[in-house]
């Protein structure tokens, strides 16, 4: 039998380090980055969206509000590529009309250390797509994931709508 070895973690010594807001890392810090991200869909602004998402950003996608076991989950657009993700977005803006976009922030916690975030929120976006006139309608609760990167909060993960 092989011995393992011994990890050593070293502490960080400030939880604070690198931030010169003393505020980035309250709740309004993580509304704000929803805000924008709301902003970026309202208007859809391609750019705006892009700068919520942190590089290493993986979304995965429920096969249905329903499928609440993740086995049934897809990742479809892979890890965040900003070129890859723009198109992706500009194509969906142009070939769509957006009817409504509501959103609810039911929770947000802040960790400990200042540093990870989550927000739960409700989410009721109907797109008409130009070409058929067939409705997508994003209806459902997600989960946002945040780390604070160099100051600035981004985010590194979200499941798709799910209802509840």
């Amino acid at each position: 039998m092989r011995a393992s070895a011994t990890r050593q973690f070293s502490p960080i010594a400030s939880t604070s380090a690198g931030r010169d807001d003393p505020d980035v890392g309250s709740e309004a810090s993580i509304q704000e980055i929803i805000d924008r991200e709301t902003r970026a869909w309202d208007t859809k602004d391609v750019p705006l969206l892009l700068s919520v998402f942190h590089p290493d950003m993986v979304w995965a996608w429920p096969a249905s509000p329903s499928a609440h076991d993740p086995v049934e989950w897809h990742l479809s657009l892979g890890r965040f590529d900003p070129l890859r993700w723009a198109r992706l977005y500009d194509d969906l803006f142009q070939a769509r009309t957006l009817i409504h976009n509501r959103r609810e922030t039911v929770r947000i916690e802040v960790s400990a250390q200042g540093d990870g975030a989550l927000a739960v929120v409700d989410i009721d976006t109907l797109w008409r797509v130009d070409a058929t006139g067939i409705n997508d309608h994003w209806l459902g609760r997600t989960c946002k994931l945040y780390a604070l990167v160099g100051g600035e909060w981004k985010m590194t993960s979200q499941t798709g709508a799910l209802q509840y």
